[in-house]
């Protein structure tokens, strides 16, 4: 038993993930079948109801009739023989009965023909026919479509034919209520679909908002839509302004620290000065100059760049600016650039980013290699090297902070250990990232990703 349970859910949870594989994954569209659904099962079932019960009902009692006056003018021909005047039987049946009869002589039915594919007039009125009249017999539901034709064989040589409207044994005026139930439904629906697109957009303004919050940009956001999505925009608004407060005072914080380590770090060169030059006092000022560069990235790492705004600017112009830079250190450094030069970044961030990957590379390497890709909304960047690389289990310890590797590259000009950390803090500003690989120049390729 317990079996057979653990079956069931297991194929349950199949059918549940295959489900939702195929479900859209939208909210607009997820909210569109919330809707939709309900509409179309009712309508389903007033339909099969209305075909079940009133259609099929409506056209069997018709088809009943019609046949029943069938059956009555073959009794009349067949019990009055006297009387098998076809003027008198046709005139009695297009007066009483509204059908028009005609006896054909030295003839036979005509051969069976192909069935329409979905017909409720032909399957009840078969029935009826086999049902009131048992002789052979042959009909044409299909081939004039305002009448129906049916002949019954009475003898060997003589045949009824009858010729009925079609609305005497079918209920044709019920696709009125089909197209009006169809049609009431795709206004209600239409309607409900403008109504959920008022409400879904503040949703997705809001979407806007957090994922421009999380690249570093800043768009106008109101808070708009039902009480719920007012009261998420509201506390997103209230969200931001905290992060730019604590950003603000850390900012601020960090001024007064750099301002009072450098005047300290000045006070130590201007004495170093006043004292006479010896081996001891030019140690002391190259040790001076190592702690201005270190305290310089310490501060620029626990700063970063998220105040300065994003702006759009020419992709090209940065590299080639970065590509210059390394072959006046005389690097041969190759450039491609496939697609849309033009990014949306924040300019001073992201040059320093492609600075310290290119002097990452350019310190272990003699070629680079920059090829940038913005053929969609995302910026491809790759900078390869020839140098030694860094094993594949270390490539994620060299961007935590102040993580020195002996034999790998980690080691910026200050030799503080930041320069590949900078660099992946500004790529996940902007919402992207940096990942670490092998190049096809036997080195080390850094390949930054960015929405651009």
């Amino acid at each position: 038993m317990k079996l057979g349970a653990l079956v069931r859910m297991h194929w349950f949870d199949r059918a549940m993930r295959s489900l939702g594989a195929i479900l859209p994954k939208g909210l607009y569209a997820r909210s569109l079948i919330i809707i939709i659904a309900p509409v179309v099962l009712l309508q389903s079932v007033v339909v099969y109801v209305f075909m079940e019960r009133h259609w099929q009902l409506v056209t069997r009692r018709l088809s009943a009739a019609v046949t029943a006056d069938i059956s009555a003018l073959i009794d009349i021909y067949e019990s009055y023989p006297q009387d098998r005047d076809a003027t008198t039987l046709a005139r009695i049946a297009s007066e009483r009965l509204q059908l028009d009869v005609d006896i054909l002589h030295d003839t036979d039915l005509p051969p069976v023909g192909p069935k329409p594919f979905f017909s409720i007039l032909d399957e009840t009125l078969s029935d009826e026919l086999r049902r009131q009249i048992d002789k052979p017999y042959w009909m044409d539901t299909v081939g004039r479509s305002n009448y129906i034709e049916i002949r019954v064989k009475l003898s060997d040589k003589d045949v009824m034919r009858v010729i009925a409207r079609r609305s005497q044994a079918y209920a044709s005026n019920s696709h009125i209520f089909l197209v009006w139930m169809g049609g009431s439904s795709l206004i209600l629906l239409g309607i409900a679909i403008l109504f959920l697109r008022n409400q879904i957009r503040p949703i997705l303004k809001l979407s806007e908002a957090a994922e421009a919050l999380g690249k570093g940009r800043e768009i106008e956001f109101r808070p708009r839509g039902a009480r719920e999505v007012r009261q998420a925009g509201h506390a997103f608004l209230e969200m931001r302004r905290r992060i730019e407060r604590s950003m603000e005072q850390r900012t601020t914080m960090l001024n007064g620290v750099s301002h009072d380590l450098r005047t300290i770090l000045t006070r130590f060169k201007l004495s170093l000065a006043l004292l006479r030059q010896t081996p001891e006092v030019e140690d002391l000022k190259r040790d001076v100059d190592e702690m201005s560069r270190m305290l310089e990235g310490y501060l620029s790492f626990a700063r970063g760049d998220t105040n300065e705004p994003a702006v759009t600017t020419d992709l090209r112009m940065i590299l080639e600016e970065v590509q210059s830079d390394a072959e006046r250190q005389g690097h041969a450094t190759h450039l491609d650039i496939v697609g849309d030069p033009n990014i949306t970044v924040r300019i001073d961030a992201f040059r320093r980013l492609i600075f310290n990957l290119v002097s990452n590379a350019a310190r272990h390497g003699d070629r680079i290699e920059i090829s940038a890709n913005h053929e969609t909304r995302w910026l491809v960047l790759h900078v390869d090297d020839d140098g030694p690389g860094i094993p594949a289990d270390m490539r994620g310890e060299v961007f935590k902070p102040f993580v020195r590797l002996d034999e790998a590259r980690n080691q910026d000009e200050g030799g503080s250990g930041l320069g590949l950390a900078i660099a992946r803090d500004i790529a996940r500003s902007h919402g992207g990232d940096i990942t670490l690989g092998d190049s096809p120049l036997g080195g080390l390729r850094a390949t930054v990703r960015l929405p651009a």
